[in-house]
C-alpha cells in the first residue's frame, strides 16, 4: 500500500443491513434482483448452471423481443441524499445492459404505482464487467429507487452512496443511543488499512455475521499502530462504548484506546488525521478478548460535546462493531 491511510467518506443507502430491500422488478429470469443489492462484492462461479442457465451473481432479465426496457424499483431502509452511483457489470460481459438510468421518489409508503419519478442520472452507456460510476444530478432526499435497463441484460450490484437524511430522526431527550451507528449518520472518514475487512462494517447495525463482516487490518511487521476515524452524525456526551471481536480469535487486537475531539468548522480530513494523535483519550490501553464484546465506560470529559473519535487499536487485527452510546 503506498498511501499512509485511507480516506473513505461514504455510506451505502443501498446496503439491506440498513432494511434497504427489492420491492418489484419487471423480470429476473435469470438471476433475482435481490443479488443487486448484496453488500459482499460479486463472484464468478465457473461451469456452474441452473434450471434457467448460468448462474450469475447479480440481476439479470431475459433477452427482449418486444419494445420496452427493463428496471427494478427498491425501497431505501433509510431516506437520503444520494451523492454518487455505481453500476457495477462485474462477469456480465455480452450480457450487460446497453445503457442505465437511476430515477427516485419521496414516498411514505410503497403505493407508488402512480407517483412522479425524478432523474438521478440520466441515461448512461454502460461499460461491461466494469464499476460504472456516475454523479447524482440531484440532491433531493429519496425513499425508493428505480434503476432502468435498457433494453435488458445484467447488473452484478447497485451502489448508493450518500448520505441518510438526519433532519427526519427524532430521539428522546436524555436518552442514550449509539452515536457512532451508521443508521443516526455516522460515517468512516478515514482508517490505516483494510486489507482484509472493510472500516465502513464497524458502524453497521446489528452483530457481525462473519470474521469478513468486520473491520481487519494485514498483520503489522514494524512499529505502529492501527486506526479508524469516525464522525459521528450526531455530536453528544459519551457515556460507554462497546468494542465487539465476534469471530475475531487468533487475530483480535491486544489492546485499544480511544480518543475524542470537536469541531463545527469545515475541516480538512488530511489536516483532522495529521492533528488526531493530540486528541483527548478517552480510554487507553484496555485489553480485549477472542470473540467477545465488552462493554467498558466513560469516565473523561463526561459533560463534554464531541462529534470525532478515534479508535486505535495494538498492533493489528480485527475488530466486528463499534458503539458510542451517549446523548445528543
Amino acid at each position: 500500500m503506498t498511501k499512509k491511510y485511507i480516506i473513505k467518506n461514504y455510506t451505502d443507502l443501498a446496503n439491506p443491513i440498513l432494511g434497504t430491500k427489492i420491492i418489484s422488478c419487471s423480470d429476473e429470469f435469470f438471476a433475482p434482483a435481490k443479488r443487486l443489492i448484496n453488500p459482499l462484492k460479486p463472484i464468478f462461479k465457473e461451469n456452474v448452471f441452473d434450471n434457467h442457465g448460468k448462474w450469475m451473481d447479480g440481476w439479470e432479465t431475459r433477452r427482449r423481443r418486444s419494445p420496452g426496457f427493463d428496471f427494478v424499483i427498491i425501497k431505501l431502509g433509510n431516506p437520503g441524499k444520494i451523492k454518487t452511483v455505481d453500476i457495477n457489470t462485474s462477469f456480465f460481459n455480452g450480457n450487460q445492459p446497453e445503457y442505465a438510468q437511476l430515477e427516485g421518489c419521496y414516498s411514505n409508503n410503497d403505493n407508488i404505482k402512480n407517483i412522479k419519478w425524478t432523474k438521478i442520472i440520466k441515461k448512461q452507456k454502460i461499460k461491461p464487467n466494469s464499476s460504472n460510476l456516475f454523479k447524482s444530478q440531484n440532491s433531493k432526499t429519496f425513499t425508493h429507487i428505480k434503476l432502468n435497463i435498457f433494453p435488458d441484460g445484467g447488473v452484478a450490484r447497485l451502489r448508493l452512496f450518500g448520505n441518510i437524511d438526519l433532519s427526519l430522526h427524532k430521539f428522546l431527550k436524555n436518552k442514550n443511543f449509539d452515536l457512532a451507528s451508521i443508521v443516526n449518520g455516522s460515517e468512516i472518514l478515514a482508517c490505516s488499512d483494510e486489507h482484509f475487512g472493510n472500516a465502513n462494517n464497524l458502524i453497521l447495525p446489528g452483530k457481525s455475521i462473519n470474521m469478513g463482516n468486520g473491520w481487519e487490518t494485514r498483520r503489522r511487521r514494524g512499529k505502529g499502530f492501527d486506526w479508524v476515524l469516525i464522525k459521528l452524525g450526531y455530536p453528544g456526551t459519551i457515556d460507554y462504548f462497546e468494542i465487539g471481536t465476534h469471530f475475531f480469535k487468533g487475530n483480535y487486537p491486544d489492546n485499544f484506546s480511544i480518543q475524542a475531539f470537536s469541531n463545527n468548522k469545515k475541516i480538512n480530513i488530511t489536516s483532522l488525521i495529521k492533528n488526531s494523535n493530540k486528541w483527548v483519550t478517552l480510554i487507553s490501553n484496555h485489553k480485549l478478548k477472542a470473540n467477545s464484546n465488552i462493554r467498558i465506560k466513560n469516565t473523561k470529559y463526561m459533560n463534554k460535546n464531541f462529534n470525532f473519535i478515534k479508535l486505535n487499536i495494538y498492533p493489528d487485527g480485527g475488530i466486528s462493531r463499534f458503539r458510542v452510546f451517549g446523548k445528543v
